[in-house]
């Protein structure tokens, strides 16, 4: 007799796009503190991998502190709510913000995702499911810390950036979070690391070099650093027009520093593992759910 949990995933695979060549790729984002300007480099490293004809959604995976919507000067009318409780499908819950970068808002709905009943998953799963060959990136913008919801987004994730800056609690906190999941035994987590705030170059290869050294040393892990985002004053003022800085200021430093970072992730970017893209995505949190 099949289980509910293999159920599901037996619908993953069905629900894929048959002979599709794009794979569909996830990407978790997180950071061991808030304050780091975690979300800000989301929205705005999604841009730039929009800018280079990709196409990419965000989900605001942040738990109580959802603010993509803000950095957007958005109001969402549906969120993910509206989508696990099966009153919305997925297209009518993604909303077009600036750039025509696609938002899908947290609101409470993530929180929802620990105590789904099974109709409810399969529906999920499901509707998800339909994005794969459609997009080319999904990027998860999760919750600072290691909360119960961001793990499992984290160990589902092909590819999970954590962000820091120059700061040594912001480093210290970092570190923590890469060796907590160690420690659950999740080995199979890419991390990768992004410096934000830094004055300098030397100063974002110094902070990388810390984090990474003892990662080896300890961890027996490499982590690799996808790059560095100045320390600019555009930012800011970007933050409070609500509006992207990359669209608001595309020439100041922070902008060229993350068009610098997508476009080094593009051409070094490989799928690793059996496991790959949303439907491997869908497979790992079905399997951490139930």
């Amino acid at each position: 007799m099949v289980d509910q949990a293999q159920a599901l995933r037996n619908l993953v695979k069905a629900s894929a796009v048959d002979g599709q060549a794009k794979q569909t790729r996830v990407i978790t984002v997180t950071s061991g503190k808030g304050g780091v300007g975690k979300s800000n480099f989301t929205l705005n490293f999604a841009l730039a991998l929009q800018s280079q004809g990709y196409k990419v959604v965000i989900f605001d995976a942040d738990i109580g502190l959802a603010n993509l919507d803000v950095l957007m000067g958005m109001s969402p009318q549906y969120h993910l709510y509206h989508l696990l409780k099966k009153e919305k499908t997925i297209h009518e819950i993604i909303h077009q913000g600036p750039g025509g970068l696609q938002l899908v808002a947290g609101g409470s709905g993530f929180n929802d995702l620990l105590s789904l009943t099974d109709e409810q998953l399969e529906y999920f799963v499901e509707q998800v499911s339909q994005l794969s060959g459609v997009v080319d990136f999904i990027l998860f913008d999760t919750g600072a810390g290691l909360s119960k919801e961001t793990l499992k987004f984290i160990v589902s994730a092909e590819q999970t950036f954590v962000v820091t800056t120059p700061e040594p609690t912001s480093i210290t906190d970092a570190y923590a979070i890469i060796k907590m999941v160690q420690q659950m035994d999740h080995h199979n987590v890419q991390f990768k690391l992004v410096i934000n705030r830094v004055s300098d170059w030397e100063e974002g290869k110094a902070t990388s070099d810390k984090i990474s050294f003892v990662a080896k040393r300890f961890l027996g892990i490499d982590i690799e650093t996808v790059g560095y985002v100045s320390d600019d004053s555009h930012v800011s003022k970007s933050v409070k027009k609500q509006v992207p800085f990359l669209i608001e200021h595309p020439s100041c430093s922070a902008s060229r520093d993350i068009q610098r970072i997508a476009k080094q992730f593009i051409s070094g970017s490989t799928m690793n593992g059996e496991q790959t893209g949303l439907k491997g995505f869908l497979t790992k949190m079905i399997r951490f759910m139930k």
